[in-house]
């Protein structure tokens, strides 16, 4: 436990110290973000560049921290391997990321970037899912359609954790919550490498929603969001196929299933797969921006960037909470009935921002009605 307290401690303590430097840097070369595109939700300039020290802290953190001084040699050469894809990995969304929020990356670009980082972590480092655990009845999956899956999560999660970057805080408070809770799991677990990874992200995102949450000082960009997404997808994909430790508690050993890795990832999931659909129904390339996002509606409904994140942020520990609570049931009894109640939570920012709508119209009828009075 020391070694992960460490871990998180440095990394928060270097963005919370680096950060500041970075955004006066960031003035200087004029490396920000200027309002006016009527998607944007910011009225003012604002760097784009805080992914650059959420990516340098995390790995700093890791490597710093990392226990060599294990006494099973196969063990040690299990996670050295894996840090080794995992920091390849990095490399190559991180220089992905910065160019396109210096320059801007055609999104075909960042696309096959997405789909190398998939390869490099399924086929290499053969972090994959090989079982679906009896969701659907369904245990053990043949290798081609783990291959499949496992590349798909990959580039989804990727591409979801990008796409929810668009209010201040909202990224990052919710990969924080993902990766504390990812950590604490692990290590309960017994896996302290892999809960290292996830504390070291998480004492990134802490200190950098010191700048992040609203009114935003600076904005992670592509190159944050991006290494969030793909260590929050190979977390997610450890998770499903980890195997506790004998020791663990049986409490703990119940709480490793995939309903309870997707729960801490279900914002990001649910949102993207909400506005693909929406997208497509219309005739609209999914991949096109737009206001439709959950918290674009909660924001329309009149609530501010802070309220709209603290909402999300609720909602994600509370379908964590519903994972947990069905976590002794059957894996499939489990996943209806936590994603009925995540299917409920979406409704609601819709519902209010019909509401909202409503009460606008009415005012209005009201000044119509009342012309001395709107005077």
């Amino acid at each position: 436990m020391p070694h992960l307290l460490l871990t998180l401690f440095t990394a928060f303590l270097v963005v919370l110290m680096s950060t500041p430097s970075l955004i006066k840097v960031a003035f200087l070369k004029r490396l920000f973000d200027e309002p006016g595109d009527a998607r944007k939700l910011h009225k003012r300039v604002v760097p784009t560049i805080g992914g650059v020290i959420i990516f340098a802290a995390t790995l700093f953190a890791f490597s710093l921290w990392f226990p060599y001084d294990q006494p099973s040699h196969e063990v040690l050469s299990r996670w050295v391997r894996e840090f080794q894809f995992i920091v390849a990995s990095l490399l190559i969304l991180f220089f992905v990321g910065i160019k396109d929020d210096i320059i801007g990356t055609a999104a075909i670009k960042k696309l096959g970037a997405h789909v190398i980082v998939a390869l490099i972590i399924v086929i290499m480092a053969d972090e994959r899912i090989k079982s679906l655990h009896g969701l659907f009845g369904v245990n053990e999956i043949p290798l081609w359609a783990s291959y499949l899956l496992s590349l798909f999560t990959f580039i989804v999660v990727i591409n979801a954790f990008n796409l929810i970057d668009g209010v201040d805080g909202l990224a990052a408070g919710v990969g924080l919550i993902g990766a504390l809770s990812f950590g604490t799991l692990f290590w309960l677990g017994n896996d302290m490498v892999t809960a290292m990874i996830a504390y070291a992200l998480a004492g990134s995102l802490f200190a950098f929603l010191f700048f992040n949450f609203s009114p935003a000082k600076i904005f992670m960009g592509d190159s944050g969001s991006l290494s969030i997404g793909l260590i929050m997808a190979f977390l997610a994909i450890k998770y499903i196929e980890f195997v506790p430790a004998e020791n663990t508690l049986p409490f703990v050993k119940e709480l490793f299933t995939p309903v309870v890795a997707m729960s801490l990832i279900v914002y990001a999931l649910t949102d993207t797969f909400r506005i693909f659909v929406w997208r497509t129904m219309r005739g609209i390339s999914p991949f096109s921006a737009d206001r439709n996002h959950l918290h674009h509606l909660l924001i329309d409904s009149g609530f501010s960037h802070a309220k709209t994140v603290i909402c999300i942020y609720i909602s994600s520990i509370s379908v964590f909470g519903m994972a947990v609570l069905t976590r002794g049931m059957a894996v499939t009894l489990s996943f209806v009935i936590t994603g009925a109640y995540v299917a409920v939570l979406m409704m609601i920012p819709w519902l209010i921002k019909k509401v909202s709508r409503n009460r606008n119209a009415a005012a209005g009828k009201t000044r119509e009605l009342n012309p001395m009075e709107a005077a």
